[in-house]
């Protein structure tokens, strides 16, 4: 019998076995719907697939660890472990908002890092040092995520694909990153108009 013939307690029976292939069967088969599921709730591509890679790795270790219990129900499962993936997405959204300009776009990404700091910027040469300076501090994977999108003004799927990593995992060293100097620039006081 095909394994695409098997249901999908069967191909996870299959692959608790050691049957590699019949989760790539499961996978396959309901890639599209975890995928709407995700994309409904974050209405973003790029975050959709990588909520959707870390769904199935999810899957995978629930299945390895032997917690996987729902007999016969494997879609409504991952459905819902997909949903709370996405859920979980917004929540860890909300604790480090962005900050919106009136045409909708995301404050850091008009952000101007120059060598040529001008009178309107209400920065003294002192504190354009000091954040150069706390720039330099960051660590490595942050410092490179900051210098590529402002520096370079790079989108985050170059920084991805330039550094090898996920568009979420640059979003995350870029978060890190301004949380790092927020804190500092707090710390010395800096104003801004």
């Amino acid at each position: 019998m095909l394994k695409t013939e098997l249901s999908d307690s069967c191909l996870v029976s299959l692959y608790i076995k050691g049957n590699e292939e019949a989760l790539s069967v499961l996978i396959d088969r309901h890639k599209s719907r975890i995928f709407t599921t995700i994309y409904f709730i974050v209405k973003d591509k790029y975050i959709a697939e990588d909520l959707l890679q870390d769904v199935f790795i999810k899957t995978i270790k629930t299945i390895k660890c032997g917690k996987y219990n729902e007999q016969g129900k494997f879609l409504p499962w991952i459905v819902r472990v997909a949903h709370n993936q996405a859920i979980d997405h917004f929540r860890k959204e909300k604790r480090n908002p962005r900050i919106t300009l009136q045409d909708g776009s995301d404050i850091f990404n008009c952000l101007k890092f120059s060598e040529n700091f001008t009178e309107p910027n209400n920065l003294t040469k002192k504190t354009v040092q000091y954040i150069k300076k706390i720039i330099y501090e960051l660590p490595d994977k942050q410092r490179e995520v900051l210098v590529m999108r402002h520096y370079m003004q790079m989108s985050f799927q170059e920084i991805a694909e330039s550094t090898k990593v996920s568009i979420n995992t640059a979003l995350g060293r870029m978060r890190y990153a301004l949380i790092s100097l927020r804190k500092k620039i707090k710390t010395k006081k800096i104003a801004y108009e």
